[in-house]
């Protein structure tokens, strides 16, 4: 099988390249290695998998930007079986910094992918990854129980696909996406293309060079290992499901090579893979036994949920799936990949 996979040097993209590569698939990923400069980050983030992927093998990499239809079309010279559609601006703060960045990258970069997959290769399978952030403050008419250290859903284990997105707040990163989202659908019903929508929760991992504004997981740990503070923004009950790149990956494959023909899939660890910000920032500190150095909190964020849990009961029959990485298990290997590489963090 062939594989293009855009945004291949970042977190999520990297591991769906390094996932084929270990099968002994032809892996193509296009990246423009623009996020550090986008986030302001003066040190190494998507260059350092942009290397570690040129170890791999079957990897071929194409430094070209997913709003050039000159770049996609060299990335799809020869036709693919999948395109894993994982580039993205997915800064919800800078999205309202730079709405226009925002759009160009989300929602147009999305569209012109899409129309140069149906121009070269119509039949290749197409995965979208979207996010939980199109249901936008929709989730907050859920009812909730406040408890000593998290949120908790009254009467819902997680949310659904039939969750409504209309008359709400997104901010504009949710909106851009859900743009994306939305032409992902329109391609499989009007051209006919095999397409899946996947609503990501939280997803985390190894190379995941996380920053306040985006990677929190991430960022949590490399703050605790580095000496950095942190912020919370609330009072830190907000919960999140969890869920491995790896695990993710999966899903992903088992759309690609199963026999359904398009679907919207909400994705994340679900119910049992849970944890507020301050059950994981101790969390992080028994697994490091390190305190961190300061924990600031500050007012909450524009359309921030207070919980966000996927219902991934849909997603787990129609793709025989599950997650395999519990949060603790993913901790340590973020851990000690964090711990292996301080010198991008300090």
């Amino acid at each position: 099988m062939k594989v293009l996979i855009t945004g291949g040097a970042g977190m999520v993209g990297s591991h769906a390249a390094e996932y084929y590569s270990k099968k002994g698939d032809e892996v193509i990923v296009l990246d423009n290695l623009m996020r550090s400069s986008l986030f302001g980050y003066n040190k190494e983030s998507v260059e350092f998998n942009w290397n570690y992927l040129s170890q791999l093998d079957n990897v071929k990499r194409i430094k070209g930007d997913v709003r050039e239809e000159a770049d996609v079309m060299k990335a799809l010279a020869g036709g693919v079986d999948a395109v894993i559609h994982t580039a993205g601006q997915p800064g919800v703060a800078l999205s309202m910094e730079k709405p226009r960045e925002d759009f160009s990258i989300n929602a147009y970069g999305t569209l012109n992918v899409l129309e140069c997959v149906r121009k070269t290769c119509p039949s290749a399978a197409f995965v979208y990854c979207s996010t939980n952030k199109i249901y936008g403050e929709n989730v907050d008419a859920i009812a909730l129980e406040e408890e000593e250290t998290r949120y908790r859903y009254k009467s819902k284990k997680g949310v659904p696909e039939t969750l409504g997105v209309d008359l709400t707040g997104h901010t504009p990163y949710g909106a851009s996406k859900y743009t994306g989202d939305i032409y992902t659908q329109e391609y499989a019903r009007i051209y006919g293309m095999k397409t899946a929508v996947f609503r990501m929760s939280c997803i985390y991992g190894t190379r995941q060079f996380g920053f306040e504004d985006q990677g929190w997981v991430a960022w949590f740990v490399i703050a605790n290992l580095t000496g950095q503070s942190i912020v919370i923004y609330g009072d830190g009950k907000q919960v999140r499901d969890l869920l491995y790149a790896d695990d993710l990956v999966e899903a992903y494959d088992k759309f690609i090579i199963g026999t359904e023909k398009h679907n919207v899939y909400n994705i994340g660890g679900g119910p049992r893979n849970t944890t507020s910000l301050l059950e994981f920032i101790s969390l992080i500190e028994s697994k490091t036994g390190i305190k961190f150095r300061k924990v600031e909190h500050k007012d909450w964020r524009p359309s921030d949920q207070k919980v966000y849990i996927s219902d991934i009961s849909k997603v787990s029959k129609a793709l025989d799936w599950k997650p395999k990485v519990s949060p603790e298990k993913g901790l340590e290997k973020l851990i000690e990949w964090v711990g292996a590489n301080t010198k991008y963090f300090i």
